[in-house]
C-alpha cells in the first residue's frame, strides 16, 4: 500500500512539474457580453460561471498566474491575463488576472491547481476544495449548476460535442452514418465519473449515430432526436448547419 501511494504522488508531482506552458487565447473584447462581464468583475473573486465561460481571477500582485485542470492531467499551464483600466490622466493600472474557460466541454465538475510566481496552490478566493489523500494535495474545485445542461450538440465550428452519461469506466465508442456505421473508429473519454465525451469535427449535414459498449448499439440518452433508419436500425440523429 505504502509503495502504490508513493507511486500515484510520484506521477502527480512529475505532471504538474512538467507541465507545459500554453499560450492562452486572446481575450475577446469584441464579445460585448464577455468584455461586460469582465468588467463587472471588481475584484478577484471565486469562479464566475456563465452558460459559456467560467471565468477564473487572481490577484495583479503576481508577476504570473497560471491555472492547470484534471480533465488535462494538470499538463498544461493556462496564462492569465491582466485586466487594466485607465484613470482621468490615461494611465493604466492593473485591475485583475483573469482566465476565461470557454466550457465546450459542459463538465458538471473540474478540478484544478494554480501556479501563482512559479509556485503550485490551491486558488486563494474559492473556498471549494477537495483533498486527495492517495497524494496528499488539495485541488481547487467547481461545481456547476444543475441549471446549465449537459447535451450532445452542434458547435459554431462545423463541430459535434458528443456525450453520453452511463457508468463509470467504461469504454463508450461511437459509429454512425459518417462512419459506414464502423464502432471502433472513435472512442469518448470520460471526462468525469460517468460523463463521456468527443468532439468530432463534420461538415453541415444529417448525421445518424450510436453509441456502442463492444458491439452493443445505445441510444443517446442526451439526444431526444430519434429515428429508425431504412435498415432497421434505431439511431440518435444531429443536424450540423
Amino acid at each position: 500500500m505504502k509503495k502504490q501511494k508513493f507511486l500515484i504522488i510520484s506521477a502527480v508531482f512529475l505532471a504538474l512539474c512538467t507541465s507545459k506552458i500554453s499560450a492562452a487565447a486572446p481575450a475577446e473584447f469584441q464579445n460585448y457580453d464577455l468584455d461586460l462581464l469582465l468588467h463587472e468583475i471588481s475584484k478577484p473573486c471565486a469562479p464566475v460561471i456563465t452558460e459559456d465561460y467560467i471565468i477564473f481571477t487572481a490577484d495583479p500582485k503576481y508577476r504570473f498566474a497560471g491555472i492547470a485542470f484534471d480533465f488535462e492531467d494538470y499538463q498544461i499551464i493556462h496564462p492569465f491575463q491582466i485586466l487594466t483600466q485607465k484613470d482621468d490622466d490615461e494611465k493604466k493600472t492593473r485591475w485583475h488576472m483573469f482566465y476565461c474557460y470557454e466550457r465546450q466541454h459542459k463538465l458538471s465538475s473540474l478540478k484544478y491547481r494554480l501556479v501563482l510566481d512559479g509556485l503550485w496552490t490551491i486558488d486563494p478566493n474559492n473556498p471549494l476544495k477537495e483533498y486527495d489523500e492517495n497524494v496528499n494535495l488539495y485541488f481547487s474545485k467547481v461545481d456547476v449548476p444543475d441549471g446549465i445542461k449537459i447535451y450532445t450538440n452542434s458547435t459554431q465550428s462545423n463541430a459535434v460535442h458528443f456525450i453520453y452519461k452511463g457508468e463509470s469506466g467504461q469504454k463508450i465508442r461511437l459509429g454512425g452514418n459518417f462512419t459506414n456505421w464502423d464502432p471502433w473508429i472513435y472512442e469518448l473519454k470520460e471526462t468525469s465519473p460517468g460523463l463521456y465525451e468527443l468532439d468530432l469535427p463534420l461538415a453541415s449535414g444529417k448525421y445518424y449515430y450510436n453509441y456502442y459498449i463492444g458491439l452493443t448499439p445505445i441510444l443517446d440518452n442526451t439526444n431526444p432526436e430519434k429515428i429508425y433508419t431504412n435498415d432497421g436500425r434505431s439511431a440518435s440523429v444531429i443536424v450540423v448547419d
